[in-house]
């Protein structure tokens, strides 16, 4: 399995430009999360990927081959999407067939474990599924197709608690059975924290953060305490953002701490969930110090 690799890659929409040069090297076996606000351009980059639309400018390889209407290399690549692409009136049962034809190796035995899991009816047909069911369905099928590469967008899209939890276990054990990259792009970042490796962040078109969870979560701390210490402690520091509580305040950092620079007593640094984190990395705030 080769890395996939985006060079200067744009796309316009007439006058608007969605991605703005993106240069990213996706590795193999590797649980990514692809994060971003709404309009970031996530949906556009995968779809490029998957050559369901062509790019404006750049390139994506594979071992220095074009991606773009090259079978043999996008055979080895799948797309879970919002937009439901199988005949209204197909069975599920009849989505599994079709889909066994397009990508070798499609793993039946795990599929019908995962329809009895789900609760998944098989005979039918996918206009009578509900919101949920059709990511179900979506997701076994994702799961199931032996491909090196598979890209989730939005892939909990009207799933229960108990079925997400179901999922990122499912999701788990395939990974660790049959190893791949998985690149998940999903608003419901605090439940796909523990399961990711990579994080890489959308804004404006750019990739702005490309890191290792680890990494980040070293990077984004809270400093909280009286307001005067806090601001003392923290200026000249990257702070991304803050909040007022009374007569404490929290600023939140990105960045290395300077280990010569004293911990007042009555400050407290604790480190940010990657929501919190991701939140303020993409915040319209500026906090100058």
């Amino acid at each position: 399995m080769k890395p996939i690799e985006i060079q200067q890659l744009k796309k316009r929409f007439g006058q608007k430009s969605v991605l703005d040069g993106i240069n990213l090297t996706l590795k193999p076996e590797t649980i990514y999360a692809l994060l971003g606000r709404n309009g970031a351009g996530k949906s556009t980059l995968f779809n490029i990927i998957a050559n369901r639309i062509p790019q404006t400018a750049g390139t994506v390889t594979i071992e220095g081959q074009p991606i773009s209407n090259n079978d043999q290399v996008l055979n080895r690549l799948y797309l879970m999407s919002e937009v439901n692409l199988y005949p209204p009136r197909m069975r599920v049962d009849e989505v599994f067939k079709t889909t066994a034809a397009l990508y070798q190796g499609f793993d039946f035995d795990f599929a019908d474990r995962m329809v009895n899991e789900f609760g998944l009816n098989t005979k039918t047909r996918f206009n009578k599924l509900s919101t949920g069911y059709r990511s179900i369905l979506k997701l076994i099928v994702a799961l199931a197709v032996d491909v090196d590469y598979v890209f989730l967008d939005e892939p909990t899209l009207g799933l229960d608690a108990n079925h997400r939890e179901l999922f990122y276990s499912l999701l788990m054990e395939t990974y660790a059975e049959r190893p791949r990259t998985f690149v998940i792009s999903t608003h419901l970042i605090e439940e796909i924290a523990n399961l990711v490796e990579q994080v890489l962040v959308l804004e404006n078109g750019q990739l702005t953060v490309n890191d290792t969870a680890e990494h980040l979560s070293q990077l984004g701390l809270a400093v909280t305490g009286p307001v005067a210490d806090v601001q003392t402690y923290t200026a000249g520091l990257n702070v991304i953002g803050h909040e007022a509580l009374g007569k404490l305040r929290v600023d939140y950092i990105y960045g290395e701490l300077n280990e010569q620079r004293e911990i007042p007593d009555t400050v407290s640094i604790s480190h940010l969930d990657l929501q919190k984190l991701f939140i303020y990395l993409t915040s319209q705030e500026v906090v100058n110090q």
